[in-house]
């Protein structure tokens, strides 16, 4: 059977050149046997931030402790232990804010609004795309599911080269998938467009394509014609479950119920923390990790960073744990700690780490996290992801995986910002990857060796340091 060669970009392009992406067809390959040069695959890097860290000793461990969610991944990352991140100390300013804006930056924060430096993400987008990326994506996309809001470094992790914040952070599901696929204005009479808007999903502008390409007279084949009706199916899934839409294909999964969780000023107040359980926190942050793993595979966005708990997060959480459908912790954090308010929350585990003890609610916590970020590496690892070189989008983008603090009790500047939590994808080959890793450096040695091994000039820190290249990561 004759393939017809079609370019991915040609096709199912919606009004406002914001492209709907589509899985790899066959056609759009060169050859079906010949390898695809490293080139066809897209730099990208991103930034997955979770809270309050992990304490150094329990990362000895490996994967029989806390990290045990990150095993099946094994062999997509390098974990790095022993990462040093004091050199972003300010004095009079605690761990929480210093180690959560130096995290993907190695520099202190430059007061309440800023980082002291760019994001790993941006210094790669600003080298590798100093025109900036094909028309029609998202420069940069920041979103997550957070709580402190008392500095910016708590929740944001994508800088510019001047340390302002890269992207406005989309806390909800519903205000990142209008981010990523767009509305769009359809009206006879541009007079009239700030009266009368009708928004659709962009979704909605491709319909005509898709069943062209589905339909009889397609060039595609039928395999691939398959691949394109599921695609749609998806996204609109995903939409539906966004948007919680009132109609709805009847043989669609049932959508979720509209999100209870606060956002904006009421997810703070006073910094007191919040009531939630752990399936509330779970089905929004899975949501939002669906729909950025979607925009990544879809080619949407190649650059931004993904929360998942502020930096000195102050939660109250309550709900079974099951892990692998064994039930390893039941959290009620007011009732554990015996306490209200402030207090009462799953914070307060870290300020009462004791390595000689079984710590077993912060064991908990931070399991769950190491779980929930494995859940959004997950989805770039899947069948949906694969590339024209035969690997993931998980092999080949760059992941930095951090965290604020190596000890959150707050009695020694020194250890709390030493033996800070570090993970890497491979990056398309050119990280080691696959073990477990006593780094011994400063975060921003190996920073600037992440930078280097993805052949950016730029390095971040003082023009005048020298640079302690980290080897050993490098594949």
């Amino acid at each position: 059977m004759k393939i017809h060669k079609i370019p991915r970009r040609m096709m199912l392009k919606s009004l406002g050149t914001a492209t709907v992406g589509l899985p790899l067809l066959e056609e759009m390959l060169v050859s079906r046997v010949s390898a695809a040069p490293a080139q066809a695959v897209p730099v990208r890097a991103f930034n997955v931030f979770f809270g309050l860290g992990i304490p150094a000793p329990l990362q000895t461990e490996g994967f029989d402790g806390v990290l045990e969610p990150l095993k099946p991944l094994g062999d997509k990352l390098l974990i790095m232990r022993n990462v040093d991140q004091v050199r972003c100390d300010e004095k009079g300013i605690n761990a929480h804010y210093d180690g959560a804006t130096g995290a993907f930056t190695a520099e202190p924060p430059d007061g309440e609004a800023k980082s002291g430096g760019p994001s790993i993400d941006q210094v790669v987008r600003k080298a590798h795309y100093p025109k900036g990326l094909p028309k029609g994506m998202v420069s940069t996309l920041v979103g997550g599911t957070f709580f402190r809001r008392s500095r910016v470094g708590r929740y944001v992790h994508s800088y510019n080269q001047d340390g302002t914040v890269a992207a406005t952070m989309q806390e909800k599901p519903r205000a990142l998938f209008d981010r990523v696929f767009g509305s769009i204005s359809m009206s006879g009479d541009n007079t009239d467009v700030r009266r009368k808007r009708l928004k659709l999903s962009v979704l909605d502008s491709v319909v005509d394509d898709y069943k062209f390409y589905t339909g009889a007279n397609s060039p595609l084949g039928s395999a691939s014609k398959a691949r394109v009706a599921d695609h749609l199916d998806r996204i609109r899934e995903f939409e539906q479950r966004a948007f919680a839409l009132k109609q709805k294909d009847p043989n669609a999964p049932n959508l979720p119920p509209r999100s209870k969780i606060l956002h904006g000023g009421p997810a703070d107040p006073g910094g007191m923390g919040v009531d939630i359980t752990l399936e509330e926190l779970t089905t929004e942050w899975r949501l939002m990790a669906d729909l950025y793993a979607l925009a990544i595979q879809m080619d949407r966005v190649r650059f931004g960073s993904l929360t998942f708990l502020a930096a000195g997060e102050r939660i109250r959480l309550k709900g079974d744990y099951k892990y692998n459908g064994k039930k390893l912790w039941q959290f009620d954090d007011a009732g554990q700690q015996k306490a209200s308010g402030d207090r009462g929350c799953s914070h307060e585990w870290w300020h009462k780490f004791d390595e000689k003890k079984k710590n077993e609610a912060l064991r908990a916590h931070a399991h769950m996290k190491m779980r929930e970020v494995a859940y959004f590496l997950q989805r770039l690892n899947d069948s949906d992801s694969k590339e024209v070189n035969g690997k993931t989008i998980l092999e080949n983008s760059l992941i930095t995986i951090s965290t604020e603090s190596g000890d959150g009790r707050h009695n020694n500047v020194k250890r709390e910002l030493s033996g800070v939590f570090h993970a890497i994808t491979g990056a398309n080959g050119r990280f080691k990857t696959g073990q477990i890793m006593d780094v011994g450096a400063e975060g921003i040695d190996v920073y600037n060796t992440m930078l280097k091994g993805m052949e950016v000039k730029d390095q971040l820190g003082p023009a005048k340091r020298k640079t302690n290249a980290v080897d050993s990561i490098r594949a």
